[in-house]
């Protein structure tokens, strides 16, 4: 199915290879590629290949593929030189700063990450 033919999520493009993005990692059922607008040195973003609105939904649906999301953030901040400190981040819903409505993890390292 193209684009065109389904809703669009940006994600889902992605993980379909309809959008360029600088994979750092996949799965059969997670990608992780670099963030466009990177908060830290290291930024990347881990998303399951199939459409789920949030990471509440993606766990309770797929709670294997979640996991597969956590431990390959711990892999790739391991390769990326930054396993002694990293923080992973997950945005559910509008209030909680989430922009894009495909579940997604952020791993964000390289810097001092200021406690909440």
């Amino acid at each position: 199915m193209s684009v065109e033919e389904r809703e669009f999520c940006v994600f889902c493009a992605i993980a379909a290879g309809d959008l360029p993005a600088d994979i750092v990692s996949r799965s059969d059922d997670v990608l992780a590629f670099r963030d466009l607008a990177p908060k830290a040195p290291t930024h990347i973003l881990l998303i399951p290949t199939e459409h789920y609105a949030n990471a509440a939904e993606l766990a309770c649906a797929r709670p294997a593929t979640a996991a597969q999301l956590i431990s390959m953030a711990a892999s790739i901040a391991a390769e990326e030189g930054v396993g002694d400190g990293y923080r992973l981040i997950f945005n559910t819903g509008e209030k909680g700063g989430q922009t894009v409505f495909h579940a997604h993890l952020h791993l964000l390292a390289g810097r001092g990450m200021p406690g909440f």
